[in-house]
């Protein structure tokens, strides 16, 4: 069976993410859904990059998804945020 409805593409959710160290980062890691994008923090003090993240067609209105931010210093001190998102039409 065919149906008459086009393709609906994927969707994005993009953003910037930013954490800050006195100690410098080592690294900033991003994840949405099961989707996981990481950067080096370079030892900077101070991290700020943008993301994107590509949303797969076939979301309902109202799907939640699972939002995680995690940043590491140096030292090893890992600080996670979780958060998420509401797909809307």
């Amino acid at each position: 069976m065919q149906s008459n409805n086009p393709p609906t593409p994927p969707d994005t959710l993009s953003g910037t993410v930013r954490a800050e160290d006195t100690d410098g980062l080592d690294s900033v890691w991003v994840t949405v859904d099961s989707a996981v994008a990481g950067e080096d923090g370079g030892f900077d003090r101070v991290f700020s990059a943008p993301f994107r993240f590509l949303i797969g067609a076939g979301k309902t209105p109202g799907t939640v998804l699972s939002v995680q931010i995690r940043a590491r210093d140096i030292a090893g001190f890992q600080v996670i945020r979780d958060t998420s998102v509401t797909v809307v039409p």
